[in-house]
């Protein structure tokens, strides 16, 4: 019943409160993005949605205008202190997450979740094998057991295996552990860029 009824519930209600807080945000954030290179507020990054379909994932933009698309050798993104493509503006909500802020929009629609796995790019969907597909049956998150323990220190081999295991393990009780370490990774500014070991 949790999974099927009330995580969506609880999805929308939280989604329907974060909503005034979002248009705030927007008014005071948008115009820092725009004003500080003239490029569009949002980011639309294209990720996949539960059973393999395609969704746009929205963000702050906190890159500069047409900033390539860097990866690492696992295929996971990059997210590093010194990345060049960061605006200035960008690199404080990234350390706030701020920039997720705008998901919650994802989350009214029902392409995401408040808690899931990490919403993968597009060509990851050739990546997974038999049993790391058991991730398409659940929606993607704001937040996630990989989002809550790791943020952007773990490498793509270990965000498949938990992504597999919280699909596999989804509870009312693991998603509550997951919220009480997300606000602990958020607020402590934990793991918010890669391990320079991996680049």
């Amino acid at each position: 019943m949790y999974i099927h009824f009330l995580k969506r519930l609880f999805d929308l209600i939280v989604a329907l409160c974060a909503l005034p807080f979002l248009i705030i945000a927007i008014c005071i954030i948008g115009p820092i993005i725009y004003f500080d290179d003239k490029g569009p507020i949002f980011y639309k990054a294209q990720r996949i949605a539960k059973g393999g379909k395609a969704f746009s994932m929205l963000k702050f933009r906190s890159m500069k205008v047409n900033a390539p698309d860097i990866r690492l050798a696992d295929g996971s993104t990059y997210n590093g202190d010194d990345d060049p493509r960061v605006t200035k503006v960008g690199k404080f909500m990234r350390n706030t997450s701020m920039d997720e802020i705008p998901q919650f929009l994802n989350v009214l629609i029902g392409d995401m979740s408040l808690i899931g796995i990490r919403p993968d790019p597009l060509d990851w969907l050739d990546v997974y094998n038999e049993r790391e597909k058991v991730i398409l049956t659940v929606k993607p998150g704001i937040t996630g057991y990989n989002q809550a323990y790791y943020r952007n220190s773990a490498d793509g081999a270990l965000k498949l295996k938990n992504d597999v295991y919280y699909a596999e393990h989804i509870s009312f009780w693991l998603d509550c552990k997951i919220v009480l370490r997300t606000i602990k990774t958020v607020l402590f500014n934990e793991n918010v860029n890669i391990d320079e070991e991996r680049k």
